[in-house]
């Protein structure tokens, strides 16, 4: 007999039919492991994937969506689910083995103890090494869920992978992603689905244009750069902007809790507190207060980043608009608001134009992975996009 992964947790995992019938299946018992990855493209839903199933195989009936096991995982307060989002550029050692001893304890009040881990990309060498070792001595009732962008050597070890079941999401359709936005948010179909091609097959982006004015207004002044670009004066000047634009947002991103750490910290190194004890304290709490720094440091980092790439896919986007547009190709745009601006670019530019600029974007987004600085490296960008 099939199993159908009906309405439940599941609901809000996008396009992934396949994915939906195995998880559906393992949280019922049929080919479960102890160890599974996730991976897929930038919002094909890998931790949506990860902790919906996590869900199922808490709940006595395979995810129904609607019992306290359900609502606690996907409300992330079940105390049997451990939960890690990287927020710096790497994931060490340290907290990967106080993550197993975690996992490895017996569930409390659930079916399973289970380790979520998303970009399981960014483990260090020694992090991936610790995990391994879990990995292939798990305990009975623990689960190891991780997710990745893909299973490239260089992203995640061949070992670990080769002892987990993995599940490769796809991108998932313009159409099933403006059915989401209609039926979760109440969006009129139109506006769902010039979201939905916007955010070019990611889920998490094309909710965030729903919702977010902000998250608009700043596509909306990226997609005016190539009007822009008319010397180059104004293409430092547009650089400048890009970078500033996703320095604010990161930095919107986390303030407050940055702010809610530091003081958190110090509290509990007895700032305020008064005698021998407390000036001891105090002079051991200036290292305490370094690490948190930078530590944040780094996870501002990696927000501003993640603001930039998205600015940079959007642009590429733009002009892979007007390659079509140029060559009467029977596809849908990316950027349907902007198809006027696309077609008057199309005439204006050769292929071979919109192609070299296509490319500076992308090389740009290698070069800032690689460690230029985003300002140097958006900069040559917006020079060739005008020498272009």
């Amino acid at each position: 007999m099939s199993v159908q992964a009906e309405a439940g947790v599941f609901d809000e995992l996008v396009g992934q039919d396949e994915t939906q019938r195995v998880l559906a299946a393992a949280a019922i018992g049929r080919g479960m492991t102890h160890a599974w990855l996730f991976t897929g493209p930038p919002g094909s839903g890998r931790s949506t994937a990860a902790v919906a199933f996590a869900a199922a195989l808490q709940c006595d009936t395979g995810g129904c969506g609607e019992c306290h096991a359900c609502r606690t995982v996907l409300g992330g307060t079940h105390p049997d689910i451990t939960r890690v989002i990287p927020e710096g550029l790497s994931l060490g050692v340290d907290q990967v083995r106080s993550l197993i001893l975690e996992a490895g304890r017996t569930p409390t009040s659930g079916r399973w103890q289970i380790l979520i881990i998303e970009d399981a990309d960014r483990l260090t060498e020694a992090a991936a090494n610790a995990l391994l070792k879990a990995v292939e001595e798990p305990p009975a009732r623990t689960a190891f869920l991780l997710c990745a962008p893909s299973t490239n050597p260089a992203e995640i070890s061949v070992t670990i992978r080769s002892r987990c079941r993995v599940l490769v999401l796809r991108q998932p359709p313009v159409a099933a992603i403006a059915d989401l936005l209609v039926r979760r948010d109440g969006l009129p179909r139109r506006e769902a689905e010039l979201y939905a091609a916007a955010a070019q097959g990611h889920v998490g982006r094309a909710r965030r244009l729903a919702t977010d004015a902000e998250a608009r207004a700043k596509r909306h002044d990226v997609l005016q750069i190539p009007r822009r670009l008319t010397g180059l004066g104004a293409c430092f000047a547009a650089a400048v902007e890009l970078i500033e634009a996703a320095e604010a947002e990161a930095s919107g991103t986390y303030t407050d809790r940055s702010a809610a750490e530091k003081e958190a910290l110090e509290t509990a190194l007895g700032k305020g507190g008064t005698g021998k004890g407390a000036t001891k304290a105090a002079r051991g709490s200036a290292a305490a207060l370094k690490e948190l720094e930078k530590r944040q440091k780094t996870r501002d980092t990696r927000a501003q980043r993640d603001s930039l790439d998205r600015a940079l896919v959007d642009l590429a986007a733009f002009y892979r608009d007007a390659l079509a547009v140029g060559f009467s190709a029977r596809v849908e745009p990316i950027h349907p608001d902007m198809a006027d601006t696309a077609r008057a670019a199309a005439t204006k530019l050769s292929a071979e134009s919109l192609l070299r600029r296509i490319d500076a974007i992308l090389e740009c987004r290698t070069a800032i992975e690689r460690n230029v600085r985003p300002r140097i490296a958006v900069e040559a960008m917006m020079t060739r996009l005008w020498q272009s």
